[in-house]
């Protein structure tokens, strides 16, 4: 049988899994049942396992029949801080915890490529490198595991590398997308607070306001970003967060914003974070103030190989036929630590629309949301990309 029909079988055992994992999330490095569950889906397969040490890691690694290279696949693992709102009969169990991310799909599909190759290992021509991930919301978890050592863990580092990840919405049901080069930004935090003086509302001439010269920054961060960067290597900076005050009539002492900054290229990286920072300076002398500016570095660019990318759209179009794969247009300005697996090792990075058939995925509740809804008919699918590319790659 072909790979699609071998994890169409094995359907009810991903969806089962998945369930599982979906009513017991778990946050961060540390996901000991996670851990466990995965350690059981594995259980009988001819695979060579370790657990990390700083994290709940699990990396699995199954040595072809014949001589060859190696390949890696990545799941990741870990949910959301997030209650979920939806009415299912494997909703979260943990109130301020949900897998709003899809990442138990993830692992599902990765478990199941892992059964998929296991019963055909005589035919590969080297090893695949099963990455089970925690930590991915935020927490270095792919840096932990390489420091840990899980490119090295066939004895040499993977030739190629992919990692998929499911939308709730965006996409329609049941199609790939990918693109060669940035497929997702660089992530950073600019945090400001502007040091003032503080006095009483009704004469701001005797005080230092920290507060209108704050609120002049982030205008000015709008204009800078358009003025300096090229829209077609765009550059997004975006305040969620600031805070000044106590009352209406009491000019603080200080005033304090974050905001997010994403990128497409490592140029654009090290310019915003200067001009970001020579910017709130600036402001701050010009109304005699001070500020402390900091920029913290979050993961970088995900870039995919140019003939990786070919290649994934090559094998999901012979697997599932002409319309199933289309070459995404444009990056998403969303972050992914794959990327530090993709800056040491040609790969990529695709997408699997998830949205269930009843919903429009124009309008449905996107990754991240406490109503997002991820269908399990994609499971199977997810399955046998990830063990075809793994297979394919190693043919000689």
């Amino acid at each position: 049988m072909s790979f699609t029909e071998s994890a169409l079988d094995m359907r009810d055992e991903l969806v089962r899994l998945r369930h599982s994992l979906h009513t017991t999330p778990e946050l961060g490095l540390h996901l000991p049942r996670t851990q466990e569950k995965v350690l059981a889906a594995l259980d009988g397969l001819p695979l060579e396992i370790k657990t990390g040490t700083a994290l709940s890691s699990v990396t699995a690694v199954l040595r072809g029949g014949r001589p060859g290279p190696a390949v890696l696949l990545r799941g990741d693992m870990d949910a959301l801080p997030v209650t979920e709102k939806n009415d299912l009969p494997y909703v979260s169990q943990l109130p301020g915890q949900m897998h709003a991310c899809g990442h138990d799909l993830h692992t599902a599909m990765l478990a199941g490529a892992a059964h998929l190759l296991s019963a055909r290992r005589e035919e590969l021509a080297g090893d695949v490198i099963f990455m089970f991930q925690p930590g991915e919301e935020g927490h270095d978890g792919a840096k932990h595991m390489i420091a840990e050592g899980v490119l090295e863990a066939a004895g040499a580092r993977p030739v190629a590398a992919y990692g998929m990840h499911v939308v709730s919405a965006m996409l329609p049901h049941g199609l790939f997308a990918s693109r060669p080069g940035p497929i997702m930004a660089a992530a950073d935090v600019f945090c400001v607070t502007v040091k003032g003086r503080g006095g009483h509302g009704s004469t701001p001439h005797r005080a230092l306001d920290p507060i209108q010269a704050g609120c002049e920054m982030v205008s000015a961060l709008q204009t800078m970003v358009t003025r300096t960067f090229d829209v077609f290597d765009p550059v997004v900076v975006t305040v969620g967060s600031f805070h000044g005050g106590s009352a209406d009539n009491v000019i603080p002492d200080e005033a304090r914003f974050e905001a997010t900054v994403r990128t497409f290229s490592k140029d654009n990286r090290t310019l915003v974070k200067r001009r970001l920072v020579e910017l709130v300076q600036g402001i701050a002398a010009a109304h005699g103030l001070e500020v402390e500016a900091s920029f913290g570095m979050g993961y970088p660019v995900t870039v995919n190989d140019q003939s990786e990318a070919e290649f994934v759209g090559r094998t999901a179009d012979e697997l599932f036929g002409a319309g199933r794969y289309f070459v995404s247009p444009q990056p998403v300005m969303g972050s992914e630590d794959f990327s530090y697996v993709l800056e040491e090792v040609p790969g990529a990075f695709v997408f699997l629309g998830a949205c269930p058939p009843d919903r429009d995925p124009a309008t449905a509740p996107y990754n991240h949301s406490p109503e997002a809804v991820f269908d399990d008919a994609v499971l199977p699918d997810g399955a046998a990309l990830y063990a075809t590319l793994a297979s394919t790659r190693l043919a000689p």
